[in-house]
């Protein structure tokens, strides 16, 4: 067998170890892993600690965590914990706002007529279920990207509290009023 059969036996014998324990893993603590268990820190590199230091992103066994510095502690956050205060947050900004923010969505996508609209806030309304989707499936990292470049962060306290959450256009909706 020549190395590099050798190797990747290996390490589909490792990946296959890793899928094993995970399961046992599920199977022992069910409340950890439960439908809406994100796979990953959901705002990985747009979270940062008070004094503007970027969070890492771990694991601990299999549930995503960020890490935050506390003077050379490194303090677990749950990402679940975080990643659900900041998505209920967006939701609270958006209540009430729903036919606007469907309106708008619409015009965005080019489909003006009262049916795609309907439906958009439709989905609006239905917000927790579109967030249950979005924590399984993530945030693209090129999303995430965007989202960066654009000023959004998540500031949090080393108990994994949100002190505030910088969002683009946020400044500018308040200059314009």
């Amino acid at each position: 067998m020549s190395l590099r059969g050798r190797c990747s036996s290996a390490r589909s014998n490792s990946q296959i170890r890793k899928g094993l324990l995970r399961r046992k893993e599920q199977e022992r603590f069910p409340e950890r892993h439960s439908h809406l268990m994100p796979n990953q820190p959901l705002f990985a590199g747009l979270v940062i600690d008070e004094a503007g230091n970027p969070a890492e992103s771990a694991f601990i066994g299999s549930e995503p965590c960020y890490v935050v510095n506390d003077g050379g502690f490194r303090r677990h956050i749950p990402a679940g914990q975080v990643d659900r205060a900041v998505l209920a947050q967006m939701a609270e900004m958006m209540k009430g706002s729903e036919d606007i923010l469907s309106e708008q969505t619409a015009k965005m996508l080019g489909q003006e007529d009262p049916f795609s609209k309907a439906f958009i806030e439709q989905q609006l309304k239905n917000i927790d279920q579109q967030f249950d989707a979005l924590m399984q499936s993530g945030i693209p990292e090129d999303m995430r990207a965007y989202l960066g470049m654009m000023g959004f962060k998540v500031v949090i306290n080393y108990h994994g509290e949100i002190v505030r959450v910088e969002q683009p256009g946020a400044a500018s909706d308040e200059d314009g009023e």
